[in-house]
Order: C-alpha cells, then structure tokens, then sequence
C-alpha cells in the first residue's frame, strides 16, 4: 500500500474543517497534518510541515477579519504562494461557486499543481482523493460545472461587439462607464480631447449605434457593464 498523502487543510468554517478531517483520515489514505482557519496559519503549516498537498476554501480571511465579497481570493492568494515557494506542494482549491473568473485568476500562471473543485465534492471521498493525488504529481483538475462556465464564458465573449474594440478604445469606454465626460477621459489617458472624441465616434459605430439612436454613450457603457466582465484577467 502507498504512503499516506500528507495534507494540511485550510477552512474558517470549523464544522466543515474538523468534518474534512475526519473524512480524509477515516479513508486510511490521508495523513492530515494541520487543519487551520486562516491564510496566515495556512502559510504557517505549509513552511513547518512541507504536506504533499493542501486543501483550502477559496475563502480564507485573516484573523479578526469577516468573510466578505472582499476576501474571496486570500485562498487563491495563498495557492500562488504555496506553488511559488515550495513547487512540490499541490492545492486544491475549493469553492461554492463555478465561477470561472476565480478559475482564471487561479491558473493566470498555468495549471501544474491546482485543481478547483466546487465545495459538495467534498461528499465524494473518491474524487477528493484523486484531485489531491493528482496536484501532488503535478497536474491539474478543474471541476466539470467550472469548465461549462468557462466554455459558456468563451462563446459569449466571442459574440460580444466589445471584441471588435481596440485596447485604446476599451480605456476609453472604460472610463466612460465610470461616468467621466470626454474632458476627464482626455485627461486620465493623457489624450487630447480631440483624439477622445474620434476614439468615442469609433467606439459607437463598432458597437453599431446611429447618430439617430438616444443615449448612445448609456448603451455604449451598459454593452461594457455586461460584457467586460467576460474578459479574461490581463
């Protein structure tokens, strides 16, 4: 029988937390060696024991701190971390959402190593268990539900008018959306406000709207509003 995976896992939650404990170590398979509760302690662990792999909510806040909209990445944060100082160590990150711009964020510096699981795999033993052996070997596991979202996120972006814009003409609608009139925008881009005025010209008639059409800069900026978002991080 193979030495038992070496795992630290990392969760605020401490129900779910000691649960996962028990649910690796009740598997024969998996040494838990830590079980914290937040990204600092996280970092602590992984330095003092040097695991196989570590398992973390995408969710982790620093003490004394409450989870929010805000602290949604500290788990991702501590994955580049954990792969920069120590390659050997696989993570597992864990999330309740298929969000695939976590997903992005999670492997903008390649795959090797990571795996997203949505959080209810942690009911099926054996999957969790093949994602943590497989980030410890070097690869990587992006779960089924995250990968729809990512084609999904893919063939919207690839319909969207936003892809007929230049880098320059989305800076400038970009501040647009933020509510800045030309003069602001010339300003911010150092531009001039001239050059903004061609650039805003361009941008409507990419994205199809007439001299005829009303509020064309409120559609200009509502077509950015929906379909920025689906731009992978730079």
């Amino acid at each position: 029988m193979p030495d038992p995976l070496r795992v630290v896992i990392a969760d605020d939650n401490y129900l779910v937390r000691e649960g996962t404990r028990r649910l690796l170590e009740d598997s024969g398979e998996v040494d838990v060696l830590a079980a914290v509760g937040t990204a600092d302690e996280l970092m602590d662990a992984v330095g003092r024991t040097r695991p196989d792999a570590v398992l973390t909510d995408i969710r982790m806040p620093a003490p004394g701190t409450r989870p929010g909209p805000g602290r949604a990445m500290e788990g991702i944060d501590a994955a580049h971390r954990i792969r920069t100082s120590d390659p050997r160590v696989g993570v597992v990150i864990l999330s309740q959402y298929a969000d695939e711009a976590y997903a992005f964020e999670l492997f903008r510096d390649g795959t090797a190593g990571l795996a997203y699981l949505l959080k209810d795999r942690i009911g099926d033993l054996q999957q969790l268990l093949s994602a943590l052996r497989e980030v410890k070997a070097g690869g990587s596991v992006v779960d089924p539900q995250v990968v729809d979202a990512l084609v999904t996120r893919r063939a919207r972006l690839r319909e969207s008018p936003l892809t007929q814009l230049t880098a320059r003409e989305l800076d400038v609608l970009r501040e647009m959306a933020q509510g800045h009139g030309n003069a602001r925008i010339a300003a911010q881009l150092s531009l001039s406000e001239s050059s903004v005025e061609k650039y805003v010209n361009s941008i409507f008639g990419k994205l199809g709207l007439s001299e005829q059409q009303v509020h064309r800069r409120v559609v200009a900026v509502l077509t950015y509003l929906r379909d920025g978002a689906l731009r992978p991080p730079q």
